[in-house]
């Protein structure tokens, strides 16, 4: 057994209601290794953080390839397993989606996040049966590679508003089942966090539901308590990383001073963590 297979097999096992895997997305190596030295049991990239890291735009505008590289740094940066948002699959057909799947897989990852929503960015999402397509693609090419991968299948019907308040658990409930038997481990509902639904997601889903949470949301704990098995905070760690950037531009800018510095990593302890 190989040192990956082992982590992913360890990145199954975390997906515990009882102690839920908690999140902090990262988007280099440098966010990953702060996020893993706070103790965190495995990494998470966030799409976004990355598109914005390498000048793009979130949203299946970043070039694979550059995806993958920037995969592969954030795995040899980390000792713990690292599972990564690929998107939609940076591909329009299933075979694509394989394809990226082994690059992912060949890069390091144990994990992967895929969307259902379309890439072009239309509104609504894929077909169930064609995101199941897709989902039976990645976990082939997992199979080929002798790697037990992760496949967390992310549901937008909340995010996106899809249909009404009335139809819309169901319509989760239905894709989830869907990609579970198209080989997802997860699934992944973004855009909710009222107790009462996410409860109802984890009562009626067979397997670890990931939650997006963020300011306003509850705790880790309470999600627990919900049933919640997995806790992302997606772009938001990224968001905040940059929204200080602006802050200390600006002032810089409107008073030539630069309180908004206060508070930073010091640089020698960054500088010894990065390995120098």
């Amino acid at each position: 057994m190989t040192a990956q297979h082992r982590n992913a097999q360890l990145f199954h096992s975390l997906h515990d209601a009882a102690a839920p895997l908690a999140l902090a997305n990262a988007w280099d190596a440098a966010s990953a290794r702060l996020v893993e030295a706070s103790g965190a049991r495995a990494i998470a990239t966030t799409s976004a953080g990355v598109a914005w890291g390498l000048g793009a735009a979130d949203g299946n505008h970043l070039d694979r390839d550059q995806a993958v590289a920037l995969i592969a740094r954030v795995v040899d940066a980390v000792s713990v397993p690292v599972t990564a948002d690929i998107e939609s699959g940076f591909g329009a057909t299933p075979s694509e989606v394989a394809d990226t799947v082994a690059q992912v897989i060949a890069a390091g990852a144990v994990g992967i996040n895929i969307e259902d929503a379309p890439a072009d960015g239309s509104p609504g999402l894929r077909s169930a049966d064609e995101q199941a397509e897709r989902i039976a693609a990645a976990r082939r090419a997992a199979d080929e590679a002798g790697v037990p991968l992760y496949i967390n299948a992310r549901i937008d019907t909340y995010l996106r508003a899809v249909g009404t308040e009335e139809t819309r658990l169901k319509e989760t409930l239905d894709r989830a089942r869907a990609y579970l038997d198209a080989g997802a481990s997860g699934i992944f509902v973004p855009g909710v966090t009222e107790p009462g639904t996410v409860a109802a997601l984890a009562d009626g889903i067979p397997a670890p539901v990931n939650i997006l949470a963020g300011p306003g949301a509850p705790s880790v704990a309470d999600l627990s308590k919900l049933g919640v098995a997995r806790v992302s905070l997606g772009s938001s760690v990224a968001e905040a990383a940059y929204a200080v950037v602006r802050r200390v531009a600006a002032e810089l800018a409107a008073t030539g001073t630069y309180t908004s510095l206060t508070d930073a990593v010091d640089y020698g302890e960054f500088n010894t963590l990065m390995g120098g």
